[in-house]
């Protein structure tokens, strides 16, 4: 398997991993389902700008007179994808783990406590005294790659996960980008990045970029 970057030195790891889509389902698809407003089913995967895609979703809450109490209903009832819990708790023993992700703290919460709560970066949403959502603050531009880039200055070499064309800066950011459970046009597209399927793939994947690893292989079986 081809990996966008080679690790040069010996720094430590860090895998930092997108959300929606890897590690929950996508919370819009949930929505629109729950609600049978089929233009919420638009993701990242769909539309690539993402304020774009917020500002069409916050048009369609208000037209819809859904408020942000209506969406954490939906989003209570959700649980994580089927091995998602078990690949958290397994990677978190090897290596040290960051969230990156474009949904919001007011989303986030009921899945964070499900899936134990990992340490997430994500966005704040703008919302007016009656629950109506009128907008969103992002961290910064950029969000998923800066952190990256943080981080690498900090001294580790990042392991990305993601699956979306809003996760592809931060994959080419890395010194490891991997794809999981990307849509076909997005795994057809950027074959640049090794394809996982499986969180059974994506610990194989990780195993043959930690193989030459003491730091982690003297302390965990790969």
């Amino acid at each position: 398997m081809i990996h966008c970057r080679k690790r040069q030195d010996h720094s430590p790891f860090l895998a930092a991993m997108d959300l929606e889509g890897c590690l929950i389902p996508e919370i819009w698809i949930a929505l629109a389902q729950k609600t049978g407003i089929s233009e919420l089913k638009l993701t990242t995967r769909d539309i690539q700008n993402y304020d774009e895609l917020m500002q069409k979703r916050i048009s369609i809450l208000n037209k819809h007179c859904l408020l942000l109490r209506d969406i954490q209903e939906v989003i209570r009832s959700l649980e994580p994808l089927e091995g998602a819990i078990e690949f958290l708790k397994w990677i978190r023993q090897r290596v040290p783990l960051v969230i990156l992700s474009d949904t919001f703290y007011q989303f986030s919460m009921p899945l964070m406590e499900k899936l134990g709560f990992p340490s997430l970066f994500c966005h704040t949403l703008k919302v007016n005294s009656n629950g109506q959502i009128e907008g969103y603050h992002s961290r910064c531009m950029d969000s998923k790659a800066e952190a990256v880039k943080g981080l690498k200055q900090n001294g580790f070499s990042v392991i990305s996960i993601g699956d979306s064309h809003n996760d592809l800066r931060m994959l080419r950011a890395a010194n490891y980008g991997i794809l999981l459970h990307p849509p076909p046009s997005i795994e057809e597209n950027f074959r640049d990045f090794p394809s996982c399927h499986s969180y059974e793939e994506l610990q194989k994947e990780l195993r043959e970029i930690w193989k030459e690893s003491p730091s982690i292989k003297n302390l965990f079986p790969l």
